[in-house]
């Protein structure tokens, strides 16, 4: 059966292509978009795609204009003769092999000279910034000033952020869309990658992602980025190089027993004091960790990021599979839970400078853990509800995380097993919520 030609069938097609083509170009502004030119690497690599568009539009237009000429001009006729063969025609072939090599060279030279400024080493003096990829959280560390924190990057404007990429299990991929990059993160190499965010770019905030498929939690890897001034990530990296400071509550006057309280003591020339756990009286208890007084903390601040980058924001919705006792929220006691936390499972996989018994570096960096923004490797907004939930059963809250279940009676969805002994109660989980907020 031989269909029929209808015109007015296919330009009503053809109006509905444009107009959802109209509709998406007015989407308004994409916050992830890679088209901003934040950062000299940006910059670079927009002119390139701006060059190779102009190109291969200027292809496409001849292309089709001539496919379209052909089409109309020798189309089949009752009365038309047989059209005249050009098979063999040396000038003509000639032209439309000539043609496609020049443009061919158009597009090359930008393209290697891109690559040959892109792949380059940094600068000396870069700002050098270690990021290292876990299932599924991202760790940075700055070696210039003995920094070293989690799933939140602070980058100072007008300087070169040099990035050396490392991963400790699988392969990722460190993208931030609005700074430019995507480089994978490969075992037992390291990649590097820098770019120079804009001097005045001002102080904002941006959504970084895993780009390489690595688990069941890949889509869950995420971190943010706070691009500042110069005198803000002066302040900021100030406060985190020093060791966590704990303001110990003053504990009741004439309470019957002592509470452990925290001071320096000496350990040799030139390094870290230790610390030393001493018997004192509960009206004088109190955090005396640091000889010096602490630098003032400053952090990107919440309220900015409410009102101006709500799409750094972590949504996701909290999980249905656990429950928590909320009418213990914001009423744990932050002494009762440094006493806990010390003597949980916490201290074989996380560290907490200053306290020499949380050095290790399975999982984040709690040092200041109160100061930030997010938990989860970017996946909840770090407030005491999401981490109440977090601590009691971490793989409800990110499927296939290594954080095991600490809430007494859940049932971890790893090992199928409920937690019994050594299960921390919700109370429990309050108090250990109330120290790690107060980690500042």
């Amino acid at each position: 059966m031989v269909g029929t030609f209808r015109p007015r069938r296919l330009a009503s097609v053809a109006l509905l292509g444009a107009l959802a083509l109209g509709l998406a170009a007015c989407g308004g502004e994409y916050p992830n978009s890679t088209f901003n030119p934040n950062s000299d690497y940006n910059a670079a690599i927009d002119a390139l795609w701006d060059k190779l568009l102009f190109w291969g539009t200027l292809v496409f237009i001849g292309v089709e204009a001539a496919l379209v000429y052909t089409i109309f001009k020798f189309r089949r006729r009752p009365d038309g003769g047989v059209p005249k063969q050009v098979h063999g025609n040396t000038a003509l072939e000639i032209t439309w092999t000539a043609i496609p090599a020049v443009i061919l060279i158009f597009i090359a030279i930008p393209t290697v000279r891109t690559i040959f400024k892109t792949q380059a080493k940094a600068a000396p003096e870069a700002l050098q910034v270690e990021v290292i990829g876990h299932q599924w959280w991202w760790e940075f560390r700055y070696p210039q000033y003995g920094i070293t924190t989690a799933n939140e990057l602070y980058l100072p404007n007008g300087r070169t952020v040099n990035f050396q990429l490392k991963t400790v299990d699988v392969l990722h991929s460190f993208w931030i869309p609005q700074m430019g990059g995507k480089r994978d993160l490969i075992s037992n190499r390291t990649n590097y990658l820098w770019f120079t965010p804009n001097k005045d770019l001002g102080s904002k905030a941006w959504n970084g992602f895993c780009a390489e498929f690595c688990g069941p939690s890949h889509a869950n890897m995420r971190f943010r980025v706070f691009t500042v001034t110069a005198d803000e990530f002066g302040q900021w990296a100030a406060h985190q190089k020093q060791p966590a400071s704990f303001p110990m509550a003053t504990a009741a006057v004439g309470a019957a027993t002592t509470v452990p309280a925290v001071a320096p003591v000496p350990a040799g020339a030139g390094s870290t004091p230790l610390l030393q756990v001493s018997a004192v009286t509960p009206a004088v208890a109190a955090d005396t960790t640091a000889k010096s007084a602490p630098v003032p903390m400053w952090v990107f601040p919440k309220e900015r990021i409410e009102k101006e980058f709500a799409f750094t924001i972590p949504q996701t919705p909290l999980t249905t599979l656990i429950s928590f006792d909320e009418s213990l929220l914001g009423k744990g006691d932050a002494e009762r839970g440094r006493q806990l936390y010390s003597k949980s499972s916490c201290i074989g996989c996380h560290a907490i400078a200053g306290t020499p018994m949380n050095m290790a570096n399975v999982g984040p960096n709690l040092t200041h853990v109160g100061s930030r923004h997010t938990i989860a490797g970017g996946l909840y907004p770090n407030d005491t509800k999401h981490l109440s939930y977090w601590i009691k059963s971490a793989p409800h809250m990110k499927p296939g995380s290594i954080m095991p279940s600490l809430g007494k009676g859940v049932t971890d969805p790893k090992t199928k097993m409920v937690v019994n002994v050594g299960g921390l109660t919700d109370a429990e989980v309050a108090d250990i919520v109330a120290y790690l907020q107060a980690l500042k």
